[in-house]
């Protein structure tokens, strides 16, 4: 079949449309939480959600079993659950416990694993079972799981995009941010929850083992081509987005894991734009931040003499 042809068929598949449908709002979202977790320096927060996430899911495979309904019915509302209170757990325990903050992160990675191996072999589950929720299985994703991630994906825009300001401000400098008179534990607990729906939103699309790395490393590809709070968002969106798409079409036609092939894409991103950076700003001609002193930059010989003469004079 003519390729051309091949990517309109994929545009018309009812489940493709869902699968791209839910892998636009995971790109879109997942860097606006990842940017705030960038600023405060909790990259790996996610790692450690998306771990109680799979304890959650476990307990929904659990309680679903005792009703006598689906197994996997209850394992996105389960994690959604177990993620939100898992992140606001985290937050306390960096807040006001005595345990450091990557301390907390480490318990929360093992006990998430070792919590969710547990309860889904109680409900009469298998390993396999979490396979698909570990590294995400899209190919699963049902009307039900795509309006949910509707819900979600808007809730995390809305509080991300809408709060930015106040947001940056507690993440950027929290002492400025209480003088300031801002809520700060309750916008602490907002980051928290909508890191948790993150999470928890982006489980089918990228699996809970990799969504950290979705959330944050197309912020670190936008901090190489901007300077500015707002500017790194937006690009971060642009690059989840794209990146998002771009493996979930390279996946309707090479049978590969769609959530590995969109990290490794934003990773190759990122490299390139590592590598791009240092060549730009060689090229770009040196700006001065003090004109009225000449000694900021280095000048061609004839203008640091007619400068030194001005100084002088």
């Amino acid at each position: 079949m003519n390729p051309l042809a091949e990517l309109g068929w994929m545009f018309t598949d009812p489940f493709m449309q869902r699968a791209l449908l839910a892998a636009l709002l995971v790109g879109a979202s997942a860097p606006v939480v990842g940017t705030y977790l960038v600023q405060r320096r909790l990259s790996l927060l996610g790692d450690g959600i998306g771990h109680v996430a799979l304890t959650g899911v476990a307990l929904g495979w659990l309680i679903g079993a005792a009703l006598g309904v689906a197994p996997d019915t209850l394992a996105v509302p389960g994690a959604v659950v177990a993620a939100v209170a898992g992140a606001l757990a985290i937050e306390l325990v960096r807040r006001r416990g005595r345990t450091s903050g990557d301390l907390a992160l480490a318990i929360m990675f093992y006990g998430g694993i070792a919590g969710g191996v547990l309860l889904i072999g109680i409900a009469g589950g298998s390993n396999g079972n979490l396979m698909q929720y570990l590294f995400g299985s899209i190919s699963t994703v049902s009307d039900t799981d795509l309006a949910l991630t509707v819900v979600l994906s808007v809730v995390v825009l809305a509080v991300g995009v809408g709060l930015r300001a106040a947001l940056f401000s507690v993440s950027h400098d929290e002492d400025f941010a209480v003088a300031s008179g801002l809520p700060v534990w309750l916008l602490n607990a907002a980051v928290a929850i909508v890191a948790a729906l993150t999470v928890t939103v982006a489980m089918r699309v990228v699996g809970l083992l990799l969504v950290s790395a979705l959330m944050i490393v197309p912020v670190a590809v936008a901090q190489q081509l901007t300077h500015s709070f707002a500017r790194t968002m937006t690009t971060a969106s642009v690059v989840g987005v794209v990146v998002c798409v771009t493996g979930l079409t390279i996946t309707y036609f090479q049978d590969v894991s769609p959530g590995a092939t969109i990290v490794v894409l934003a990773v190759g991103v990122y490299a390139v734009a590592a590598a791009v950076r240092p060549l730009v700003a060689r090229r770009r001609p040196a700006q001065d931040p003090h004109p009225d002193l000449p000694d900021d930059v280095e000048l061609p010989p004839a203008e640091r003499k007619a400068a030194d003469q001005e100084v002088c004079t």
